[in-house]
């Protein structure tokens, strides 16, 4: 079954007047396929999936698709915490062309780790064939995907990649461990993506490939093909920018760094509010010192 690896972009989402920029999505995903993204994810975490309607999502997703022609794999964020709902997100993705859906453990009801394995084999058997990308931020979700159930998971040949977001280099053994080459491993988390992928990883779905995605490209190529005084090179100097990215909530200084960038306009959906003028001004002057502002 197909599945995904290598630079991938989880793309944020503008707005425009409380609307989805359609322009400026278009003009995002070009950016991203002219800096040697690998895969586009919209409407995950960062494309603040989580405050749009299901048309808005579906629309999202189908922009992306449109825009891209192929030319790489659409992997549509469907996720949520009821698993008929995720069932139904997934069938619109395909309906719109997606080549697969990232699937975030249910957050808040916190399942037990025999409800997580049912949640994704329900999932599955809604769409045999299907790829899907676990995905675990507990973090974010309160729910931790263990080293074991990922083993679990390896029996839905529908379960083809985990997105682990917890940072931790240890989890990223275990998972090697467990699962050996059966699941794509991918980071979750832009500061590890070298160490991550030393440790056995395909590749890492970025918030700052939003921003730079050259940059990450060559890091992950880099590090995949064992020229490590490379990818060191390019991890380090991409850690400040990781920082200021993640100094407020995601997606709002990555949101205000591609307004920098004069790709979109700032604009945030409640709860979140524009990012701070202190880290704003930090953010702005990494910016400038990566050489991605123009003038």
């Amino acid at each position: 079954m197909k599945t995904f690896e290598g630079s991938m972009t989880a793309l944020a989402t503008p707005f425009l007047n409380g609307a989805l920029d359609e322009g400026a999505f278009r003009a995002l995903v070009r950016y991203q396929l002219e800096g040697g993204t690998n895969v586009l994810l919209p409407m995950g975490t960062t494309g603040e999936a989580v405050t749009m309607d299901a048309d808005e999502r579906a629309r999202a997703i189908a922009v992306v698709v449109d825009e891209v022609k192929g030319r790489v794999p659409v992997v549509a964020g469907a996720g949520s915490n009821s698993t008929r709902e995720t069932i139904e997100s997934v069938r619109r993705a395909r309906e719109v062309g997606a080549d697969g859906a990232l699937i975030v453990t249910p957050y808040y009801n916190k399942p037990t780790q025999a409800g997580l394995v049912e949640h994704y084999r329900a999932i599955a058997k809604a769409h045999p064939g299907f790829p899907l990308v676990a995905y675990n931020v507990p973090g974010r979700t309160g729910v931790d995907l263990l080293p074991e159930t990922a083993l679990r998971l390896c029996d839905i040949p529908e379960v083809v990649a985990l997105k682990e977001a917890t940072a931790s280099l240890i989890r990223a053994v275990d998972l090697v461990e467990k699962c050996g080459d059966r699941l794509t491993l991918l980071s979750g988390d832009d500061f590890t993506v070298l160490p991550f992928i030393a440790c056995g990883g395909k590749g890492v779905i970025s918030v700052s490939s939003n921003v730079a995605p050259r940059m990450m490209a060559d890091l992950v190529a880099a590090a995949r093909g064992n020229d490590i005084a490379k990818a060191r090179g390019l991890q380090v100097r991409m850690n400040a920018l990781h920082r200021l990215l993640f100094v407020e909530s995601n997606p709002i200084p990555v949101k205000w760094a591609l307004h920098l960038m004069g790709m979109f306009g700032p604009e945030v959906r409640l709860p979140l509010v524009q990012m701070g003028e202190a880290n704003a001004a930090k953010l702005k002057e990494e910016l400038t010192g990566l050489g991605l502002l123009k003038g």
